[in-house]
């Protein structure tokens, strides 16, 4: 499950527009915050996988990936096969793109824990 991030006031950063110029996880543990993670379709997911006939492991990212607000492409991005514009990225309150992750970065993390988990299968 992969949260979005979208709302800065999310984060308790009332200046912020966005995900863009976040240069930092979310690093209090102890914060409480909602960043658009569906958890009824998360119990729904977890539920399906720990009934399934073949075993299926469910790797739980969600809550690691929720406090990577700094995470996202923002406005280094493309939009329709192109990079932004410097006036596009300008106006991050329009372009920036906080639902996408950067590469390298968590993807990195999430293959990690995937890998991790299959060769202690083995």
């Amino acid at each position: 499950m992969s949260p979005l991030h979208i709302k800065s006031l999310d984060w308790e950063n009332p200046d912020g527009i966005k995900c863009a110029k976040e240069t930092a996880p979310i690093l209090d543990v102890s914060m409480q915050f909602n960043v658009g993670t569906d958890r009824r379709l998360f119990a729904v997911a977890a539920n399906i996988t720990g009934s399934m006939k073949v075993p299926v492991h469910f790797i739980n990212i969600t809550k690691l990936s929720e406090y990577r607000k700094d995470a996202h492409t923002s406005v280094y991005t493309i939009r329709q096969g192109k990079m932004l514009t410097p006036e596009q990225q300008a106006d991050p309150a329009t372009f920036a793109d906080c639902i996408h992750w950067c590469l390298p970065g968590l993807p990195d993390t999430w293959n990690e824990f995937l890998y991790t988990r299959i060769i202690s299968r083995t």
